[in-house]
């Protein structure tokens, strides 16, 4: 699928609205990150290099997680920052990834990516709680960047 195509169909608004609103529940930073353009290679070492790219490494609680998508790739990926994979582990992003594809191969992609916002939302606001003091350390925005 062309990336233009996805971006069309993609609810901005209400992917934001999510992110904030999961966000508000916890010390976690969600971010999603959509790839134009090709993607040559396996999308978890592409998310993992935009993650350190983008700084989510960087937050206190080292309990940011990254939603990467790429349209015309077809491939997907979430990755999550050390704080978060060593209370939750790879079942987590197993079974968000999961949802996510079977959303996407019904075209569902706003649901596939709110989806897994709301399910890591629920983890973060499990495991790291906000307890007063949290500031938001990344911008919340759906960052589109590549080659077309």
């Amino acid at each position: 699928m062309r990336t233009k195509e996805f971006l069309n169909k993609l609810e901005h608004d209400r992917i934001l609205r999510a992110i904030r609103e999961q966000e508000a529940r916890s010390s976690g930073q969600i971010g999603v990150y959509l790839q134009r353009g090709e993607l040559p290679g396996d999308p978890v070492t592409a998310a993992q290099a935009r993650f350190q790219k983008s700084g989510m490494h960087k937050t206190r609680h080292r309990n940011a997680v990254l939603i990467f998508v790429a349209p015309r790739a077809r491939k997907f990926a979430v990755v999550g920052d050390e704080g978060i994979h060593t209370k939750c582990g790879r079942e987590l992003w197993q079974r968000v990834v999961q949802k996510m594809e079977s959303h996407f191969k019904q075209e569902r992609f706003s649901d596939a990516i709110v989806d897994a916002i709301e399910d890591i939302g629920r983890v973060l606001a499990e495991q790291f709680p906000r307890t007063g003091g949290e500031k938001n350390e990344l911008p919340d925005d759906v960052v589109e960047e590549g080659n077309g």
